[in-house]
């Protein structure tokens, strides 16, 4: 996996695949196993899955064996990388939330987190808009 690649991939246009047959499919295409080496988020409002691979993998090399799998075709599925971001959506936080607490809590090692340059809250939403100071910061 080439350094600054994402660890995921999105898949589009899901909705003709139930959720285990998606991950069984991605078993069979990666030849990894769900849970284990990889996970699997679905976003049913917007008819994507995400794919996250815990361990070392090509997701281009990955991204390519899928457009050229006879089953994703036939779901008519597309996947392609995720866009690396510095910016993530924090949502259903505590009406007492701080954007001190917010800023220390992602800026943890422990939690996978990084230097942060900005923290907006929108308490009306529970929710809060995270920037980091680089994109490694925000698994």
């Amino acid at each position: 996996d080439s350094a600054g690649a994402s660890p995921s991939v999105v898949f589009e246009n899901i909705k003709g695949c139930s959720p285990d047959c998606l991950q069984m499919l991605l078993e069979n295409i990666s030849g990894l196993t769900v849970a284990v080496d990889f996970t699997v988020e679905l976003i049913p409002e917007i008819n994507v899955a995400v794919a996250t691979f815990i361990g070392n993998i090509d997701t281009e090399e990955f991204v390519k064996k899928c457009s050229q799998d006879k089953r994703v075709r036939e779901f008519k599925m597309t996947a392609r990388p995720l866009e690396l971001t510095q910016t993530i959506k924090a949502e259903n936080l505590p009406d007492s939330i701080s954007t001190d607490y917010l800023t220390v809590y992602f800026e943890s090692a422990r939690s996978g987190g990084g230097p942060v340059s900005d923290v907006q809250l929108f308490p009306e939403e529970n929710s809060a808009i995270i920037t980091f100071c680089d994109h490694k910061g925000n698994t």
